[in-house]
């Protein structure tokens, strides 16, 4: 628990934050949402840190050097194949800094190798590697959230993670607020089991004018603009450098629940057909 933090910035900060978890579709629950509010209104810090902590997915320390250590939260792990989810990082600011907060994760490398800005594959990547490369993430720091720490000794991000893949998946998470900001002895990472819940198999008709069997392009995105599959985490036939993934009649893609657009087109002599799904 953090001693000493001035109310009036941290509920400021804590409003800035559900705007934040409504802005990508991941409010807490009523019932915590409801007692968040209430402990806003109050004059103690603490009972809204009470409350935050228990949806943090990992705490971060920064101690008056600037060194960076982490510590594993009590939310429940939970990630969706082929899809984000957001989670809670708590920020213990000892040093006041305002720079960026940084999420790194070995397990988020790309199963391929990036030469300039053509992408190319990377024969030194075995299959090993590309099972444990299931992973993404994305501090979010567009508003309504802050790019940078806002320098309060207390604060709370919001951490995006997607999963490639379903079951069970471990995952090391590295946080840092720029080079040499790292802990000594691996202290600024943390290995944490997620249950990476199955998506839901959708499967396509794809039809030409003549009611026979073909193939056509798809691209998928949901209300935020994401695409999917996520172009950082596909392996062949999928293509990573395209928005669009190619499927042929009775093919299939895994979608998270979800309202989504999808823009599909047989080739350039055809139309562009445009629909949403749910």
């Amino acid at each position: 628990m953090v001693e000493e933090v001035e109310m009036q910035p941290l509920a400021s900060a804590t409003e800035r934050l559900l705007n934040t978890l409504n802005f990508v579709g991941a409010p807490l629950p009523r019932d915590v949402e409801s007692q968040l509010r209430q402990a806003m209104k109050g004059d103690d810090p603490k009972a809204i840190e009470k409350i935050l902590d228990r949806q943090c997915v990992v705490g971060v320390h920064i101690n008056p050097e600037s060194r960076v250590k982490v510590a594993e939260g009590p939310v429940k792990k939970e990630l969706m194949q082929q899809g984000w989810r957001a989670f809670l990082v708590k920020v213990v600011n000892d040093a006041g800094v305002t720079a960026i907060l940084n999420a790194t994760s070995p397990n988020a490398l790309p199963p391929f190798q990036r030469s300039s800005n053509r992408p190319r594959p990377n024969h030194n990547i075995t299959t090993a590697d590309v099972g444990q490369r299931f992973l993404d993430l994305a501090m979010l720091g567009s508003s309504p959230a802050k790019p940078r720490l806002s320098g309060l000794e207390l604060e709370y991000r919001v951490l995006l993670m997607f999963s490639r893949d379903a079951g069970k998946r471990e995952a090391t998470l590295a946080f840092d607020v720029g080079q040499g900001s790292q802990d000594l002895g691996f202290r600024n990472q943390v290995a944490i089991l997620f249950n990476c819940v199955p998506a839901i198999e959708v499967t396509l008709g794809v039809k030409d004018f003549d009611g026979k069997p073909t193939m056509a392009s798809f691209i998928i995105k949901d209300r935020l603009g994401r695409v999917y599959p996520n172009p950082a985490k596909r392996l062949a036939p999928d293509f990573f450098f395209h928005e669009q993934v190619y499927r042929s009649d009775g093919e299939k893609v895994l979608l998270p629940p979800g309202d989504y657009t999808i823009t599909t087109a047989r080739g350039p002599e055809y139309r562009v057909k445009t629909f949403q799904v749910s």
